[in-house]
Order: C-alpha cells, then sequence, then structure tokens
C-alpha cells in the first residue's frame, strides 16, 4: 500500500478524535440507487446556540472508468461540485476539480488536485485559483514500515511558504509510532496506537507549542469493542478533561453515537459538553 503523508499518526489521531459526538446533535442519513448514485442528508443542531445547519450531496460513481461526480448543497446557500478522474490518465494517477460559487455574496472557489501514488511513494498537488493563488504540496516515501513525509503551502503573489510540515512514522503489526512538526516546526507532537487485543485498543499523544510555553500537552484515549455491533471509547487530557463516547448499531444501517466532554476540575460548572449522532444508511 502506498504511504500518505496524511496518514501517519492517523491511528492514534482517530482514537483520540472520532467517535466523540459533542456540543450538537446530528443526524445523517445515506441512501443509493440502482444507478450508482448515493444521496445524502446531513443535519446538526448546536446545542449551545441553537442554529441548525445541514447539506444535501449527492454523488454518482462510475468505477469502470474512474469517474466520480458530487454535487452540494448547504442551508448556507453554499454550491459546490466535486470532479474526481481515478487511474485513467495512468495507474495511481488521481485528477480532482472543485469548485464552489456563494451566490448571495458572489463569493467562488476553485481548486485543482493531483495526487499520484505508488508503491513506495506518493505525492499530492494542488493549486487554489482564486486565493493566491496558494500551492500546496505533499510527498511521502515509505520503506518496510517506516514512512517520512512533508508538506508545505506557497503563495504565489508574495512568494512566501505560508505553511510547512514534518513527520515521520513507524508501523507494525500491532502497533504504530509517529513525530511531526508542524506550523514551520514551532508544533512537535509525538503519538502512539497499540492494538492490545481483538477487543482492545490503546493511544497517547503529547504535544508542545513551542511559541505557548514550556508545558506538554498529553492526551490517553483506549477503545474497547463490546460485540460487533458496539464498542465504547474513553479518553483524558492533563487539563482534567474527560471524553466518552458509546457507538451501537441499532439495526442493519441505524448507527447510534453518544459522546460527552466532561470538565473534571470544573464539575459544579456549566462546562461539559453533550451529544448524539444518528446514521441512517440503506
Amino acid at each position: 500500500m502506498a504511504p500518505s503523508f496524511s496518514d501517519i499518526g492517523k491511528p492514534a489521531n482517530d482514537l483520540l478524535g472520532k467517535d466523540f459526538p459533542t456540543g450538537s446533535i446530528k443526524l445523517e442519513s445515506k441512501t443509493s440507487a440502482s444507478d450508482g448514485v448515493t444521496f445524502t442528508v446531513a443535519g446538526s443542531k448546536d446545542n449551545k446556540s441553537g442554529s441548525i445547519s445541514g447539506d444535501l450531496k449527492a454523488k454518482y460513481a462510475d468505477k469502470s472508468r474512474g469517474l466520480t461526480i458530487t454535487e452540494t448543497w448547504t442551508t448556507s446557500n453554499l454550491l459546490s461540485t466535486e470532479v474526481e478522474l481515478a487511474d485513467n490518465i495512468t495507474k495511481g494517477l488521481k485528477l480532482n476539480v472543485t469548485g464552489s460559487l456563494l451566490p448571495n455574496v458572489g463569493q467562488k472557489n476553485a481548486k485543482v488536485f493531483l495526487d499520484y501514488k505508488q508503491c513506495n511513494f506518493s505525492t499530492k498537488q494542488s493549486i487554489d485559483l482564486f486565493k493566491g493563488p496558494l500551492v500546496a504540496g505533499e510527498i511521502a516515501f515509505g520503506r518496510k514500515d517506516i514512512v517520512v513525509g512533508a508538506d508545505a503551502v506557497y503563495d504565489v503573489n508574495s512568494g512566501n511558504l505560508t505553511k510547512y510540515n514534518f513527520a515521520v512514522g513507524y508501523n507494525a503489526s500491532e502497533y504504530s509510532l509517529s513525530v511531526a512538526a508542524s506550523n514551520k516546526l514551532t508544533v512537535f507532537s509525538g503519538s502512539y496506537f497499540h492494538r492490545v487485543s481483538k477487543d482492545v485498543q490503546a493511544g497517547a499523544k503529547a504535544t508542545w507549542d513551542s511559541n505557548a510555553g514550556a508545558n506538554v500537552n498529553l492526551e490517553v484515549g483506549t477503545k474497547v469493542t463490546l460485540d460487533n455491533n458496539a464498542f465504547v471509547k474513553a479518553k483524558i487530557d492533563n487539563n482534567g478533561k474527560l471524553g466518552l463516547g458509546y457507538s451501537q448499531v441499532l439495526r442493519p444501517g441505524v448507527k447510534l453515537g453518544l459522546g460527552s466532554i466532561i470538565d473534571t476540575s470544573r464539575l459544579h460548572e456549566n462546562s461539559h459538553k453533550v451529544g448524539l449522532s444518528i446514521v441512517l444508511e440503506s
């Protein structure tokens, strides 16, 4: 499998960042037609402000030609189109063109992506035509269990690098390790992920911002699979914020997620967050 810069540290990031639906109530419905078109309707209500937002997405995929077309319309009246062509020009090359329009203010945006992957190498290039323009690129090399990668964003008008990051990862069958330097090499992080058994996962991530002081932020978490349809997650950081998550497949095509973030240092204050998500799929 080709290495990818965005996959470095991903197991630990997913363990600590996903399946904690807090601060909102979310509902998502997915349906598929026989001609290859899928429809997704998603909505969420912010628990604090009470505001409701959502989007309607239609996606057509022609796997034989490697063509995918996605149309999206949001409640903020943002219209977007994405066209993707994979493995058509040459094996391992993916071309992606996205465009969006906000009609009420006339705001337009367009991006072009080129993604090329081979066995031990991958690179992704993009250009934002209406901002800068900005040219972004990432590259990753893999050999055996080690992956090394970097990414950067270049502003054509100013001639400056506005972003650059570096990361290295090690992936074994039971565990993975990663070290990254981001935000122009001023924020440093290290993470590990361990598949303790087929039912238990554990991980941790430490982050140090050189511009913010000498303290290191530490977060640890675990996932326990209860059965084929349910799992629980828990995480806590050095600021005393405890995260709890529960996911349950109620029946085929219906998935419920519950989450909470509890500030254990302020238990008697209104500083906690709860939320839920429901996904319907057919």
